[in-house]
């Protein structure tokens, strides 16, 4: 038997994300981010939702860029603290020890200790209610070699150990299970 429930936002797990911001090092910003999305395979887009009182939500609107950078399980801590404290108080990178990189197409700046970071140049802004979302075209990949499979270079999830956000709570990503189309592979 189900309960009817009141609507609510119930679309779990999400990646737990830094979201990278701002144009010069002292306006550089993390906010974490798990509104977050694909919306499209060609050309690549993907979007972020804000609320349009936090700090982060200024800095992108002003300079129409920002990177997403996926999180791990040993940067929980971080990620957690830079979505409980603001960027009009703090100085998120340094106080969390986390290494502002340079991105290679846009001017925010990437997290050098993420293992994937997904340069974004705003397309366009939807205020939606409590959020706004910043929809984005992806410019720039940045993989980390560590996490690359050495004889075919595809990025290896498992092995970056990812955070995912599941209803107020932070897990790790689990363990593989098959590859998409898996389960109507002819056996040889």
């Amino acid at each position: 038997m189900k309960q009817d429930w009141k609507p609510g936002t119930l679309v779990y797990p999400l990646p737990a994300l830094l979201v990278s911001c701002g144009n010069d090092p002292s306006d550089y910003n993390l906010i974490t981010v798990a509104w977050t999305g694909t919306l499209c395979t060609n050309p690549p887009m993907c979007y972020i939702s804000v609320r349009p009182e936090r700090h982060s939500h200024q800095l992108i609107r002003e300079n129409m860029e920002f990177v997403i950078n996926l999180t791990t399980k040993e940067m929980a801590y971080a990620t957690d603290w830079c979505g409980v404290n603001s960027g009009k108080d703090h100085r998120k990178f340094e106080e969390m020890g986390l290494t502002a990189g340079k991105a290679s197409i846009v001017n925010a700046p990437t997290v050098e200790e993420s293992p994937l970071c997904i340069e974004c140049r705003v397309k366009e802004i939807v205020a939606l209610g409590s959020h706004d979302m910043f929809v984005a075209d992806v410019v720039n990949v940045l993989a980390d070699d560590k996490y690359l499979d050495p004889v075919t270079g595809a990025f290896d999830m498992e092995r970056a150990n990812l955070l995912v956000y599941v209803h107020g709570k932070y897990y790790e990503l689990g363990s593989f299970i098959g590859k998409f189309g898996w389960s109507v592979k002819k056996k040889k």
